[in-house]
């Protein structure tokens, strides 16, 4: 049963691709399927910068610089100058497992940030931080956005994303241990296994945040009017299409099914607030716990198993802006086993996107993946565990 997230995995068998891609070559998938759009482009990793277990990178707006994020509770930032650390939290969280420092999010402002780390108790927190023009944060500003008590070590989430809307998402897992014990995903009383939609800029009352009057669930007996959507078992990585506004999200499955889900957005509407992508009555399309219900269940977009050795889905970007190259419109993720960096070609818009049931194999980094995750330009990056951060460049 997959229990951990960032549990260790024996080091996989050297590919005749990921000495390719070790050595700056090029490497492109196998012949792709008649009704595939457009054959994916041939691409290679260039290795950017080396820091220690990223699993996160962000930009804030007019700053070419690429701030990664370290499990161990540092932020780097890298740019042509020397690479300095910007942000140390190594003290008020203990990086290890799925637990750590996980998620980076810059306001549209750029001058604050909003990190999401677990806490010495293993405790979620969403923290607010200035940030000056260098792009240094105040460790004196901290201020607590969020906080959610963890039942178990793992099925975090850990990621954040401001949308279209200005509003900050985040998305937290089931709470952990494995197949949704105490049944999270489904309850609205709980933030546990959902996605939230806040104002993080402004509090009110006893909260750190607003919630917008908008959210789906404001109003309703019972129910958490943070929740923007529910059935989420660990959505590690998930991000805007900065083209269309549409929110693909990367769900880690439990044993057996990894899953790609797209809350879009239609003419300008939110189609999907309110969306159930079924956990735990699903894991992805498939069925699991028979004692859950799940209403209007959102099926997957796109899923894969566990064949082949992979394991574990590291999300994800839509390929947008100049630096995204042949990748353009390509959806781009990785599979923290086999590191496997693979893309979908969408099609159609809002509640008509389909993809091709194939993915393209654009290459394998040779190490487990953590996130991939888009740069300032648009630029695609893979972050591993060997501690490299690469963009995939397109092939000499």
């Amino acid at each position: 049963m997959h229990m951990s997230r960032f549990r260790r995995h024996p080091m996989m068998i050297a590919t005749a691709a990921a000495l390719a891609l070790a050595a700056g070559g090029a490497v492109t998938s196998a012949a792709p399927s008649p009704n595939f759009p457009g054959a994916p482009p041939e691409v290679t990793l260039t290795p950017v910068a080396e820091v220690g277990r990223p699993v996160d990178l962000a930009w804030r707006t007019g700053d070419p610089a690429l701030y990664i994020v370290s499990q161990s509770g540092t932020i780097t930032r890298v740019s042509d100058a020397e690479p300095a650390v910007v942000l140390d939290i190594e003290d008020l969280t203990d990086g290890g497992g799925e637990q750590g420092l996980l998620g980076l999010a810059f306001h549209t402002d750029g001058t604050r940030a909003y990190v999401n780390f677990t806490d010495n108790d293993g405790n979620t927190n969403v923290a607010e931080f200035a940030v000056d023009a260098a792009g240094v944060f105040d460790r004196e500003s901290l201020r607590t956005v969020l906080f959610v008590e963890q039942p178990y070590a793992n099925h975090n989430g850990g990621d954040l994303a401001f949308g279209p809307d200005g509003m900050l998402y985040v998305g937290l897992g089931d709470g952990g241990d494995g197949g949704d014990p105490e049944r999270r995903g489904q309850n609205l009383a709980e933030l546990l296994g959902k996605m939230l939609r806040i104002d993080p800029t402004t509090p009110s009352g006893d909260l750190g945040y607003t919630i917008p009057a908008d959210n789906p669930f404001v109003g309703t007996e019972g129910a958490r009017g943070e929740i923007w959507a529910i059935g989420l078992r660990n959505p590690w990585r998930y991000s805007f299409d900065p083209e269309t506004g549409d929110l693909w999200i990367a769900d880690v499955g439990q044993g057996s099914i990894e899953e790609i889900n797209v809350a879009p957005a239609t003419d300008g509407v939110d189609a999907a607030r309110g969306s159930n992508f079924g956990w735990s009555a699903f894991e992805g399309s498939h069925p699991f716990n028979d004692d859950v219900t799940a209403d209007n269940h959102s099926a997957p977009i796109f899923e894969y198993d566990h064949g082949g050795g992979r394991c574990s889905i590291s999300g994800g970007v839509r390929a947008r802006g100049e630096g995204a190259g042949p990748l353009t419109g390509w959806y781009v993720y990785s599979d923290y086993c086999t590191g496997e960096v693979m893309a979908i070609a969408p099609s159609g818009e809002g509640t008509g996107i389909t993809v091709n049931p194939e993915a393209a194999v654009l290459g394998n980094a040779g190490e487990s993946v953590s996130a991939v995750a888009s740069g300032p330009d648009g630029g695609v990056y893979v972050l591993t565990f060997g501690d490299a951060v690469y963009r995939l460049d397109p092939a000499a």
